[in-house]
């Protein structure tokens, strides 16, 4: 893994989010793993169910989806963002487009855990499940059938 923890524009839990997406964007394998927090315990939970555990597993599952489709882009919106001192816990939604087809292709929920060490912030999970295809209000929350936006109680 390389040491982008000096570079100032991954100084924030959120910022680490942007390269992870855009890395997604590039198929760039080295620069997404070169993001994950250096521990043995990390996880990366796909849509399709996989539960990855590891650098090895979640990369070689990376390496493959890439080789699949290399022009993926990941727009990410709604964000919900826990940030403390040492973690950060932000849950998104995924809308995933390939090549230049502005239709989006899926929507994913996400949630992002990012742990903050001796080198910087990194993500040490990531979480993607299927998502309902909701309509959206105009403030960008979800709403129900009945135009009523969701309460989380």
């Amino acid at each position: 893994m390389s040491p982008l923890s000096a570079s100032p524009a991954l100084a924030r839990p959120e910022d680490v989010e942007t390269a992870f997406y855009e890395a997604i964007a590039r198929s760039d394998l080295e620069g997404l793993m070169a993001l994950w927090a250096d521990d043995e315990e990390i996880v990366c939970v796909l849509p399709d169910g996989r539960r990855l555990v590891g650098a090895s597993a979640i990369s070689e599952r990376w390496r493959a989806l890439f080789a699949a489709n290399p022009r993926i882009s990941v727009r990410i919106s709604q964000s919900v963002c826990w940030n403390s001192l040492l973690l950060a816990v932000h849950h998104v939604v995924e809308t995933f487009y390939s090549g230049n087809d502005p239709s989006p292709k899926s929507r994913v929920l996400a949630t992002n855990v990012f742990q903050r060490g001796a080198n910087g912030w990194r993500l040490l999970a990531h979480h993607a499940s299927a998502a309902a295809e909701l309509p959206e209000s105009d403030d960008g929350n979800e709403i129900d059938d009945g135009g009523v936006p969701r309460v989380l109680h």
